[in-house]
């Protein structure tokens, strides 16, 4: 099976997905730490941009908030208790969208939203059909399935997962290269003019391509929001990631993209590396190309309002709040900002639909990319 089809069994099958058997996965008692997890300051300054959106591009009475990759909604909860507590006419004019494909994690939504899931429209696997408002998603990219590839001197090959051979219940899986499973992965890397030296290992998300566009299409007019950690392909695809970026987190631990670290491989293309053991039991997760989701956007009618570092989009919309409000969340607001964690790690892209490319407050400090 191809590498995609792997991520998609280990991470999402509903019997022994990672994501689906449990409501969460972030946390200290967790496997990794997202901007969620600082605590409600992050929410609360992604309320300021929602404002934002509600005042300048006239939604009037109803506003369609969509989270993609919710979980068990505590983002959603943070910025409708900031909107509740600072804007009453917001509150009343958001709609809540929570899409997520983890049933545990959608049975604990409207427990956690608790005091605020009155806002609450619709909790689902899927997109909603139509909206008009803002999409948030955040670190959602990053955990679709990638095909990875390699180049070598005869061309491209295409990284699969095979179950050994013996007598074992479960034989262990390893690697091998074949052929590409589709053109789609060559066509990719020569629509952004790539050229992979041999030797080099680089990840291809086509569902993340299939998602912005089918989200693109069913947004009527607004906003979308990505925040994740990924570069410009240009950067992703170079030296510096030879190696791919194809990684696992458990316990707050990160193994890296190493290929080979047992002993007994059999052929220059066969291997058995780390995110193949315990599959179900750890996160999978590689960095994203933006410079190909920006563009899957715009050739379904997006314009690209910004993309910039988490640090300045953030320093934008604290402008939003009293030095009072930042002064109590200050630890959390310099976790979420500091240069080298999560501040210039991850990235803001900002798209918008028949709204203009209007001056929004998280592009209002620097838009700058590290």
């Amino acid at each position: 099976m191809t590498v995609a089809a792997f991520m998609d069994l280990a991470l999402y099958d509903p019997h022994v997905g990672y994501y689906a058997r449990a409501a969460r996965r972030s946390g200290r008692a967790g496997d990794f730490f997202t901007s969620v997890d600082v605590g409600p300051l992050f929410g609360e300054l992604l309320e300021v941009q929602v404002a934002d959106v509600f005042q300048i591009s006239d939604f009037r009475f109803q506003i369609d908030l969509v989270e993609v990759g919710a979980s068990d909604g505590r983002l959603a909860a943070d910025i409708l208790r900031a909107a509740k507590r600072r804007d009453a006419a917001l509150y009343d004019a958001l709609r809540l969208h929570l899409v997520e494909a983890s049933a545990e994690a959608r049975a604990a939504q409207r427990a956690t939203l608790a005091d605020v899931a009155d806002r609450l429209a619709s909790s689902s696997p899927e997109l909603p059909e139509s909206f008009e408002g803002v999409l948030i998603a955040n670190e959602l990219l990053d955990a679709l399935p990638v095909h990875q590839v390699v180049m070598r001197e005869d061309g491209l090959r295409e990284v699969y997962v095979d179950r050994g051979e013996g007598g074992s219940a479960r034989p262990a899986l390893h690697t091998l290269e074949d052929e590409p499973s589709t053109p789609a992965l060559q066509q990719y890397l020569d629509a952004l003019g790539v050229r992979l030296e041999p030797g080099w290992r680089a990840e291809i998300n086509l569902r993340a391509i299939d998602w912005i566009r089918d989200a693109a299409r069913r947004l009527r007019r607004g906003f979308i929001v990505l925040i994740d950690y990924g570069h410009e392909a240009r950067d992703l695809y170079s030296a510096g990631h030879s190696a791919g970026t194809l990684t696992t987190f458990a316990r707050h631990r990160s193994a890296g993209p190493e290929q080979s670290p047992e002993p007994g491989r059999r052929s220059p293309g066969e291997g058995r590396p780390i995110w193949l053991r315990d599959p179900g039991e750890q996160d999978l997760t590689s960095h994203v190309d933006f410079t190909s989701v920006r563009a899957a956007a715009e050739a379904e009618g997006m314009t690209t309002i910004g993309f910039l570092d988490q640090t300045y989009f953030l320093l934008g919309l604290s402008s939003g709040l009293t030095n009072e409000q930042l002064a109590h969340g200050n630890l959390q607001f310099k976790t979420l900002v500091l240069p080298g964690g999560l501040g210039s790690t991850h990235k803001v892209l900002i798209l918008g639909k028949g709204v203009g490319t209007p001056a929004l407050r998280g592009c209002s400090f620097k838009v700058r990319v590290t």
